[in-house]
């Protein structure tokens, strides 16, 4: 199981590691578990120590030149092993942990060290997310992290089971079928809630100082997460994750909305939208596109590399196209931002997004777990990484109201306020620098959707020459 799983991180990995480090830091993971024990590095040798006495030591084993960057992950693997079992065999605190804690302890320090999404999934954890990939059914909510270390219903959709139980956006909750959730492990939270279609879940939640159950049962499929409707003039389309109907629901959602009269332009609105297939992603930038690059992806291995470009028509006929997004706007949803922003095709209105530009392959284990490795970094069309930075907005509305209305007349004015952090975004290169991160996306923090928003595209679609003057940043 290490020989596959490092062998996987060494060749395909987006960032570079050497033997060394993966060996060093994935003993570090043992020391997370049993504090007594201090791996060290010296010389090429790793060393293993107890109060002061060593334990145990091996040299790490380098691949001879010219081969294979995965070359040494077998003979790592045996030299880790043999290690492991030293570690295991001298300390309670890991047999405690069992097999299973002690590869998830390695793994996570691993991966502290290489990037924030790549992680080990335990074997039963394995089980349910396959499960959910081939189309498990659904309650139509979404977890989240809130306030004061809580775990929240953060989305709901409109004809789930959730929401026609009555549960609302911010309710609490404490437990799923009598076992307590808690927000230092959101995935076994949501596990909790996964089950065959037809079957029934308690949830334990808290609003305001009630506490109340609500029972709920799993659809086959939920609702798709695509509302919309024709307002004041305009075509309003909310997209709350991408699922493989999406492009289809989209395009007749444009061919139903701009029927006559014709409205004065679309507005996308992506805010809250954690993501989903990110070929649905592509589809939906293309279908506002006549043709072109949509995005691309790269990395180490040349099998991370890929083009998406739109095939036209431009299904929203020429139209004016804003855009919405927020702090939780992320990752399949960045993607369609950065397009239709890098492309000309949309103004886009805001806050900077998550900043979630890692694709993970999927890598089966032979103990039944999976290893989820990010393996390349998604670039806007103009080539500037998703990662880190986000997207930023053509029309800032997270710094106020009266920075939001003044940055507005200085559009109509036909200055542009964003126009020099987007000429820095545009430019950067992976990897960029923290620093340069941390400023870009100080020109406008990430703050969740407020209904400033929304009166900015209505006044850019109002407003023609203030949209050509936000467009043209």
């Amino acid at each position: 199981m290490l020989a596959v799983a490092l062998g996987v991180v060494l060749e395909r990995h987006l960032e570079a590691a050497s033997p060394a480090e993966l060996a060093l830091w994935s003993l570090r993971g043992l020391e997370v578990l049993e504090p007594g024990l201090k791996p060290e590095l010296r010389a090429g040798t790793l060393l293993l120590s107890r109060a002061d006495r060593l334990v145990a030591s091996r040299p790490v084993p380098q691949p001879p030149p010219g081969t294979a960057s995965d070359a040494a992950a077998v003979p790592l693997a045996v030299t880790l092993a043999a290690l492991f079992d030293v570690a295991w065999r001298s300390s309670p605190a890991l047999r405690r942990a069992g097999q299973d804690g002690m590869l998830r302890s390695a793994f996570e320090e691993l991966f502290n060290h290489l990037d924030p999404y790549s992680r080990y999934v335990s074997p039963a954890e394995a089980v349910a997310t396959r499960t959910r990939r081939v189309g498990q059914a659904g309650l139509g909510l979404r977890l989240a992290a809130g306030r004061g270390r809580r775990v929240v219903v953060a989305a709901l959709l409109p004809e789930g089971p959730a929401a026609q139980a009555g549960l609302r956006p911010g309710d609490q909750v404490l437990a799923v079928d009598g076992i307590g959730v808690s927000v230092d492990d959101l995935a076994a939270a949501a596990t909790l809630l996964e089950g065959p279609a037809g079957t029934a879940v308690t949830l334990r939640l808290q609003r305001g100082g009630r506490r109340f159950d609500a029972l709920l049962h799993r659809i086959p499929g939920v609702p798709e997460p695509l509302q919309a409707e024709r307002r004041e003039d305009a075509l309003w389309i909310r997209l709350d994750a991408f699922s493989a109907l999406t492009e289809t629901r989209l395009i007749g959602a444009l061919r139903d909305g701009l029927r006559p009269p014709r409205p004065r332009g679309v507005v996308l609105d992506l805010r809250g939208n954690r993501g989903g297939l990110l070929g649905q992603a592509a589809a939906v930038a293309s279908a506002f596109l006549p043709g072109g690059l949509v995005g691309q992806t790269a990395g180490r291995h040349p099998d991370a590399a890929r083009r998406w470009e739109a095939s036209g028509p431009d299904q929203a006929e020429g139209l004016p196209v804003v855009v919405l997004i927020d702090g939780r706007t992320a990752s399949a949803a960045e993607i369609v931002a950065a397009a239709l922003a890098d492309r000309g095709r949309a103004v886009v209105v805001g806050s900077a997004s998550t900043g979630k530009g890692l694709i993970q392959l999927v890598v089966p284990l032979p103990n039944g777990a999976e290893l989820l490795v990010s393996w390349s970094r998604v670039l806007a069309p103009l080539g500037w990484p998703i990662q880190g930075l986000g997207v930023l907005p053509m029309v800032c509305t997270s710094l106020g109201t009266e920075a939001t209305a003044g940055a507005l007349v200085r559009l109509r004015q036909g200055e542009a306020p964003m126009a020099l952090p987007l000429a820095r975004l545009r430019a950067a290169r992976a990897p960029v620098p923290g620093s340069e991160v941390a400023a870009l996306r100080n020109t406008c923090p990430p703050a969740e959707g407020r209904p400033a928003d929304l009166a900015v595209a209505r006044t850019l679609l109002e407003q023609p020459e203030t949209y050509a003057a936000a467009l043209a940043q």
